[in-house]
């Protein structure tokens, strides 16, 4: 009786979460559906029309939006900022984090605060005076001023969260392979890397959906010549209004390749998250 209860309880469990993902896929796939009809389909009827009248889907859209210089151009850019702060973000936030849970040097609880405190600061405080700045060095307008004011924002939450992880790591472990004759480097990128990748590809996830979601920044700090994705669908939305032919396939690029990330790492992530809850 109790294996026949707890059966359905996992069944109804399992139930339950596929109807939330159903739900959750469901505005994905009318986007994805939508991108690939006409804008007279679309004027005419919902994407659910489709099923009815699969006669409607075609790659016409992408190839129009391959053809759209201003679109192609926002994608890579979107690319040019996202991959390379991710990348630095979490390598100079696992070895900070490395430094603050497991070397002892002057002041590391009081920086270690410092960064912390930098938490509570809102990144809308930081946006004129750090484009007065970037305009003085030559920055303003281009991606690696963008990258850099992304790097800059990033990295209190990712110093916060990694050092944290890593000082949960056995101190035994450490000690171990020093007695070794283990470097410090040698220990990090042969013991800490390898042991934190849960928490290290949490971070990159959670960087990489932020800064290839972002707009604010990007409005503020990129010019039409590095804009990303998303500040250019906004101005195609301000300037054209219905060209929903090259919008919603626009729209579910910039969509698709956060979930495609988010499914490659899910595994990975669900560890980081999971990690220290249980002993």
């Amino acid at each position: 009786m109790n294996a026949i209860r707890r059966g359905l309880g996992n069944a109804v469990v399992q139930a339950f979460l596929v109807v939330i993902g159903l739900v959750w896929m469901t505005p994905l796939a009318g986007l994805f559906l939508s991108s690939m009809r006409s804008a007279e389909d679309t004027a005419e009827g919902g994407w659910w029309t489709v099923f009815t009248s699969p006669g409607q889907l075609s790659f016409d859209n992408y190839a129009a939006l391959l053809k759209n210089s201003g679109m192609t151009q926002a994608f890579w850019n979107t690319v040019l900022i996202s991959v390379p702060t991710t990348v630095l973000v979490v390598i100079v936030a696992a070895l900070a984090g490395y430094a603050f849970a497991w070397l002892d040097f002057p002041g590391r609880d009081t920086i270690f605060l410092v960064v912390v405190a930098l938490l509570v600061v809102p990144v809308q405080i930081g946006l004129l005076p750090v484009a007065k700045l970037f305009g003085q060095l030559g920055l303003f307008g281009t991606i690696p001023g963008v990258v850099l004011f992304h790097v800059a924002y990033g990295l209190p939450f990712a110093v916060f969260l990694l050092r944290n992880y890593f000082a949960e790591m056995p101190k035994e472990m450490l000690e171990a392979a020093r007695m070794d004759g283990g470097s410090e480097w040698r220990i990090f990128t042969r013991l800490i890397l390898p042991v934190g990748r849960p928490a290290i590809a949490s971070l990159a996830i959670f960087q990489f959906l932020w800064v290839w979601n972002d707009m604010l920044v990007a409005l503020l700090f990129a010019d039409s010549s590095s804009q990303p994705l998303t500040v250019e669908l906004q101005s195609q939305i301000r300037q054209f209004g219905s060209n929903i032919d090259v919008l919603a396939p626009g729209a579910f690029l910039s969509l698709v390749v956060p979930v495609a990330v988010f499914f490659a790492f899910q595994r990975h992530f669900v560890q980081g998250v999971m990690a220290g809850s249980v002993k």
